[in-house]
């Protein structure tokens, strides 16, 4: 009897192990609150500043050169030190949320591109598509589950507004399961503060229609 019993034990522990294994494998796990989600944090390797570098550089704002080292570590720290207003959790819907950025710090430690761009047409040119791919080559460095990030787009000063991908991802196939454009008004004094609060305006309103998003999958 005991040997059927430990036999049983094994069995529901293998039963149980494939279950969590095959957790976040749909899009119905993006949406379900009982799905863990690991957020990401957000990848720059396609983010384009609308206006000259020399416009920005006059005002004492930015250069090329600082935005790699200084200003996406700073926001990707806002995350932790302002929970409350860059809510993730609330964005996801979700009672907590794991944070890991090293996949994303990776690939933008990585960037050398001129993030400079004159063309106010280059503000938003990515497709779905474009996202899929992003994710297959992406190097989630062995990490499982169902993960959350945002991939930037446009930063627009004159309009005042700044566009990204929120994106959902089974980071064991490297495959979307969800991912929705928005766009964020920015304010703010300050390069950081900026365009912070057009991260905060993205989350907010991706939480906002979370149940919409819920109902269409």
């Amino acid at each position: 009897m005991k040997v059927i019993t430990k036999f049983s034990c094994l069995i529901a522990l293998v039963i149980c192990n494939s279950v969590n294994v095959a957790v976040a494998q749909t899009k119905a796990d993006v949406f379900n609150p009982k799905v863990p989600v690991t957020w990401l944090g957000m990848d720059f390797s396609q983010a384009r500043f609308i206006g000259s570098e020399a416009a920005y550089k006059a005002s004492g704002e930015l250069l090329n050169s600082e935005f790699v080292g200084k200003f996406i570590p700073a926001w990707a720290n806002l995350f932790i030190t302002e929970p409350k207003t860059y809510n993730v959790p609330r964005a996801s819907h979700r009672d907590s949320v794991h944070f890991d950025f090293k996949v994303t710090e990776a690939v933008n430690n990585a960037i050398t591109k001129n993030f400079f761009t004159e063309k106010p047409s280059d503000f938003s040119t990515l497709k779905e598509k474009d996202i899929v791919d992003l994710v297959k080559n992406y190097d989630f460095q062995g990490q499982k589950g169902l993960g959350m990030m945002m991939f930037i787009e446009g930063m627009n000063k004159a309009t005042h507004e700044a566009g990204a991908w929120v994106t959902f991802v089974n980071m064991t196939d490297k495959t979307v399961l969800f991912t929705v454009y928005k766009t964020g008004n920015s304010r703010g004094f300050g390069f950081r503060n900026y365009w912070a609060h057009s991260w905060y305006n993205i989350l907010k309103d991706f939480a906002s229609d979370f149940d919409t998003y819920k109902q269409r999958s």
